[in-house]
């Protein structure tokens, strides 16, 4: 009898939320089996597993460059990275590989990116020797996978997981892609 009324329950909470105003933000519930339920704002939900839990849907720390300065034979970009997961950053180090207009890897380095409250942004420069703004055809982040964001840690094995919570924002100085 109680697991049919815990059952009537669960579904009367999912009916119920179906007609809240779809203005509202995304939020979690608990289900009466134990299960932690992400109400979204479109009326839909889902079923919150650990990976999942630390990053609500649409929430994604931003990528930019947001300069460029060509010195003789070498290029810099200055790359902003805007933390806008309800969580800190607690590292995030990817790595940024140039490629020349006929498609060829010229060079790739690392920048690191650390403590950067939720709200927060940070700026670093990345500096290429021996090639010229002109002969970049475009700036690709790559890898990152050791980062501690949120359930993500240095320790965690989840390829790729830290990159996907990061948005790549286009760029007029310079094709700039994952």
């Amino acid at each position: 009898m109680a697991s049919r009324v815990s059952r009537i329950a669960f579904v009367a909470v999912i009916a119920g939320l179906g007609v809240l105003p779809a203005a509202w933000a995304d939020f979690e519930v608990k289900a009466p089996d134990g299960r932690t339920l992400l109400i979204l704002d479109n009326g839909t939900w889902r079923a919150v597993t650990s990976a999942s839990a630390a990053t609500p849907a649409g929430a994604l720390a931003e990528l930019q460059v947001t300069r460029r300065v060509e010195t003789g034979e070498s290029c810099t970009y200055t790359v902003t990275l805007i933390n806008q997961l309800p969580y800190e950053i607690g590292s995030f180090v990817p790595d940024l590989a140039v490629f020349r207009t006929n498609g060829v890897e010229y060079a790739s380095l690392s920048i690191s990116f650390t403590a950067i409250k939720s709200g927060d942004r940070r700026q670093r420069e990345a500096h290429f020797s021996g090639i010229a703004c002109s002969a970049i055809a475009r700036l690709q982040v790559q890898r990152g996978d050791r980062c501690e964001m949120g359930d993500l840690n240095r320790f965690s094995d989840a390829n790729g997981q830290c990159l996907a919570r990061v948005r790549v924002t286009p760029s007029d100085l310079v094709k700039f892609e994952k």
